[in-house]
């Protein structure tokens, strides 16, 4: 047990380094490793200190060498930064489900002979380049392809995409060309990637069966665990209800499925005598029933969820057939050392840590073999228990990591549980045989979904909070299991105060009279959050990614929300959907919001606890209520007398100008948001004279198609001696006016070794 626990918490270190060593060091902490356990097996573990003391050293560094040597693997395989951006001509095969996102197809393909280049890459097939055929899994193409490195935005508290991929062993993304035309080379033969074969073939019989419907969506996600085919709308509803869990191949559909096989195959063996003189019917179905089980695991995709729920049965299995039993802690804990073996960066997932404390908690507060008279009100006061238990246990943990949790969602998961469970996944299971069984699974999920979308809208449907540290997301679990715990209630309010903290936890705070500024990390777009002692505006709402997503969807209101912020106001500097694509999931999600009644021109001005807000352009006579025109962009200054910044929009070089011949020196400033994400239509040479800032930052995405910031714009920030931050190298740049001259930058203070390193401009070191 030491040395499993040990393993764990080497893991867990290695995750935690900013940057990669060398082969040779995890070679010496594996020889280390080694050293350590061929010691404690020489002295009688449980007798002896010395001997626990090196049984979790060995788990230690035999745990953390084996991370840092298989990243250092992955990481060897990276795309070559000279390669980035280039047309290339990939031969290789389609590998994974072809998914569909706005405006394309995205899938897995894996490279033949390709030596320069990464094994595995997802590409990006766009509508309008036309595809001389249908893309199917384990079909070969000759594709013209663009790769750059695998990079996402990087913001406080927000969803990694590069570990993501860095988890799935993918080293590159890129998108296919229109010349020279894709040829498809091949087709696959029976034997060539079956299961995943077969995954692409039921979810589009499912798709076409239900006509593309949303409803029809959720049913091809719990069959095939293509959790992409649902709609974001529909996602929201799961999540503000609680019940997302559900909509995917959770641990509760494979154990029923399990379940299921174990009674069927137990049935079989016992047609025959001479498999019963073999091997006991009872044994032979549980046996049988792991292992489809397995097998259905691994057809929905092999999530984190299905894997757990996999080695914990496959477990149980095989202690019942040895005739043994272990405490459950040391069950748990060998499953959990197991998946996290398996897949160390599995350990940063939020799926991971919501399966494996769920279970625990119903393994802790299980009150033991039922006693009395059974029959279904017992299995409903057992299922009602069960689910508050996980709710109250688990609502410190969601704070934590989604920082939200759903007050309804006890409720909607009674309701959906039994719904799902026991109708819409055997339905959508039996479709494969009986098409027509679809049907009936998208009218039950359209049902469901309709209930949980009124449930959505009830008021305090969902609680928020700002996201804590991890001491007190752990008291919080602590406190939420002893407060559900079988016992005397004096023991059990001890857990109060022990999720208190996780519950009333609140941002840092500003000074009165202070202000901050956040410009978020949205790719190529521009949006900045603006903090007083007690009021936020936002500056700015990022852009419109596709018909189906946008930055407010995926980068604001997750950021707000995590920061525990609400806004007062909304300025959008003009129409361009880079600064406004966003702004509708914003003002849906926090519809107190307020825009200002009247267009953003010269003269609008408003103070907010010491700080001063002053919009210097357009002028009265231009403005619009969104203006069309780069030229007619909203500028704004924020100053409270000690420290200033100043946010410019799309303004161009003939604007700052203007600006310089009418302000002069008044526009200089501490903070300057470069104009135009660093094109070189703006950023003037007299502009940045007059402005003289202490520190720029330009907000574009990387490899953005317009080549934004400008060489020379860079150049020319850097020869006036002014310190120049790009969102796409920097991450969310965080600036205080208690230090006017340093720029927090995401990607240095949250650096992890998987994370993209832009190689230095050109012309710099």
């Amino acid at each position: 047990m030491a040395g499993l626990a040990g393993a764990i918490v080497g893991i867990a270190l290695q995750l935690r380094q900013p940057a990669l060593w060398p082969v040779g060091p995890y070679a010496v902490a594996a020889l280390v490793g080694l050293a350590a356990w061929l010691l404690s097996g020489l002295l009688p573990v449980q007798r002896h200190r010395a001997g626990l003391l090196l049984a979790l050293v060995a788990g230690l560094a035999g745990g953390f060498a084996q991370t840092g040597w298989r990243a250092v693997d992955r990481l060897a395989g990276a795309l070559a930064p000279a390669l980035e951006g280039r047309d290339l001509i990939l031969q290789g095969r389609v590998t994974g489900m072809p998914q569909r996102r706005d405006g394309g197809l995205r899938f897995e393909f894996t490279t033949e002979g390709e030596a320069p280049l990464p094994g595995r890459l997802i590409l990006f097939w766009p509508d309008a380049v036309a595809s001389p055929a249908p893309l199917h899994v384990g079909e070969g193409w000759r594709l013209p392809v663009r790769l750059r490195a695998p990079h996402g935005t990087l913001n406080p508290h927000g969803f990694d995409y590069e570990l993501w991929l860095f988890e799935q062993d993918i080293q590159a993304t890129g998108s296919v060309r229109p010349a020279p035309a894709p040829l498809r080379l091949q087709t696959p033969s029976w034997w060539e990637l079956p299961l995943e074969r077969a995954r692409e073939a039921v979810r589009d019989r499912i798709l076409e069966r239900t006509g593309g419907s949303s409803a029809g969506r959720v049913v091809a996600a719990l069959v095939t665990g293509d959790q992409s085919a649902i709609a974001p709308a529909d996602w929201t509803v799961f999540r503000l209800t609680g019940v997302a869990h559900l909509m995917s191949i959770s641990g509760l559909h494979v154990t029923m499925f399990a379940w299921l096989a174990a009674a069927v195959v137990g049935w079989l063996w016992r047609l025959s005598p001479r498999l019963m003189l073999r091997w006991p019917a009872q044994h032979a179905g549980l046996a049988g029933g792991v292992l489809l089980a397995a097998l259905y695991a691994a057809f929905s995709g092999w999530g984190l969820p299905s894997q757990r729920t996999v080695w914990m049965l496959a477990l149980a299995v095989l202690l019942r057939l040895s005739a043994r039993r272990w405490p459950w802690p040391v069950a748990w804990l060998v499953v959990f050392a197991l998946v996290v073996a398996i897949d160390p960066w599995g350990l940063m997932q939020a799926g991971f840590w919501l399966s494996f404390v769920a279970v625990a908690v119903l393994f802790a507060t299980d009150a033991g073999p039922a006693v009395g008279p059974q029959g279904r009100g017992a299995a409903l006061r057992r299922l009602l228990r069960e689910q508050g238990v996980v709710t109250v246990a688990l609502a410190p943990l969601g704070l934590m990591l989604f920082q939200q949790v759903s007050v309804v969602g006890l409720a909607a998961n009674l309701l959906a549980i039994p719904a799902v469970t026991l109708v819409v996944t055997p339905l959508a299971m039996a479709g494969i045989a009986v098409p027509a069984c679809w049907d009936m699974a998208a009218l039950a999920v359209e049902a469901l979904r309709s209930a949980l979308a009124w449930a959505a809208t009830l008021p305090g449907a969902t609680f928020s909070a700002a996201a804590p540290p991890l001491w007190a997301a752990a008291a919080g679990v602590l406190g939420g299991m002893l407060l559900v715990m079988p016992g005397p209630w004096r023991w059990r309010l001890l857990g109060l105060p022990l999720a208190l903290p996780v519950l009333l936890w609140k941002a840092e705070p500003v000074t009165p009279g202070d202000f901050e500024v956040l410009a978020a990390d949205v790719g190529q777009g521009s949006a900045i959050v603006v903090r007083t002692a007690g009021h936020v505006l936002l500056f700015d709402a990022g852009p419109r990614y596709g018909p189906r997503s946008d930055a407010g969807e995926r980068v604001l209101v997750p950021l707000l929300r995590a920061l525990g912020l609400r806004l007062d106001r909304l300025l959008l500097s003009h129409r361009d959907t880079d600064h406004t694509g966003g702004a509708e999931s914003v003002r849906a999600a926090q519809p107190a919001v307020a825009d200002f009644g009247a267009p953003c021109a010269r003269g609008l001005r408003w103070r907010w606890e010491g700080v001063d807000f002053e919009v210097l352009h357009p002028a009265p006579e231009a403005a619009q209520p969104l203006a069309q025109r780069n030229a007619d962009s909203c500028v704004l200054r924020i100053d409270n007398g000690r420290a200033s910044a100043l946010l410019t929009g799309d303004v161009e070089q003939s604007q700052e100008l203007q600006l310089v011949q009418e302000r002069g020196d008044s526009l200089r400033t501490d903070l300057l948001i470069v104009a135009h994400h660093g094109s070189r239509s703006s950023s003037s040479l007299p502009w940045l004279r007059a402005v003289r800032p202490r520190v720029s930052v330009a907000q574009n995405g990387w490899r953005n198609p317009f080549g934004h910031p400008a060489p020379e714009v860079r150049a020319r920030y850097l020869s006036e001696g002014i310190p120049f931050f790009e969102s796409a190298r920097c991450g969310a740049a965080h600036w205080r006016s208690t230090e006017p001259d340093a720029v927090r930058c995401e990607r240095v203070q949250t650096a992890r070794y998987w994370h993209h390193r832009p190689p230095p401009p050109e012309g710099q070191e």
